[in-house]
This record gives structure tokens, C-alpha cells and sequence, in this order.
């Protein structure tokens, strides 16, 4: 079965770790990748920008209309996730516990189960 493990980005949080905090848990994700590439359990990942450098494209009267920033103001905002394919949903719980974003306080993976994924090959 496969399981986004999503990692939630909340700049609040983010801003008041320190400096070494911050590195610890982004130099983290290098042998937690290595360790579910190992595996097997590694589907894909993608961390991505922040939401202020994204755009919104909606569609009114058959036009697309473009405008900056994200669709939401939030607290929160998706961060990056990890696609792993594994056993169960206890092992995609005990994967998500081994993401360094997930010892931070305030901040936590959501792990979710994937219904349908469908991909360039299809």
C-alpha cells in the first residue's frame, strides 16, 4: 500500500529554532532517504518552495485568471512530502516517526493512505 507522508511547514515554529536546530533537521532527511531507499519503501519525494513564490490559476468564464501567492493565508502550509510503499499502515507510522520534522514541536507528519497514483508510464 502507499502512503504520503506529508511534512507541514509552519514558519512560526520554523523561525524560533535556532540556527543548528534548523540544520539538524534538514541534514537529517539525507539518511532518512538513503535508509527508505535501502528499503525499498521510497516511492518519490519533493520538498517544495515557500507559498510566496507560487501562483494560483483559476478558471472563470472559460478564462484563466493567474494571480500570486497561495490560494489560502495559513498557518501552515504543505512543505515537502515522502510517496513510500510499504506493508502496512503501522510501518508508514513508524516511517513517519524517523522524519526529523516530526521531533519538532509544533510541527508533525501527516501520514495519509493513497487511493489512486497514476504516473507518466500510465
Amino acid at each position: 500500500m502507499k502512503y504520503l507522508l506529508i511534512m507541514h511547514m509552519n514558519p512560526q515554529v520554523w523561525d524560533a529554532m535556532t540556527e543548528e536546530a534548523r540544520n539538524e533537521v534538514m541534514n537529517g532527511h539525507g539518511p532518512f532517504m538513503e535508509a527508505i531507499k535501502k528499503s525499498g519503501e521510497l516511492v518519490g519525494t519533493a520538498a517544495l518552495a515557500d507559498p510566496s513564490q507560487s501562483a494560483v490559476v483559476r478558471v472563470r468564464g472559460g478564462m484563466p485568471a493567474v494571480t500570486d501567492g497561495p490560494y489560502l493565508e495559513a498557518k501552515e502550509y504543505l512543505g515537502g512530502y515522502y510517496l513510500v510503499e510499504c506493508d502496512s499502515k503501522e510501518r508508514a507510522l513508524e516511517l513517519a516517526a524517523l522524519i526529523p520534522d516530526a521531533a519538532v514541536e509544533g510541527l508533525g507528519i501527516e501520514v495519509r493512505p493513497v487511493v489512486f497514483a497514476g504516473g507518466a508510464e500510465d
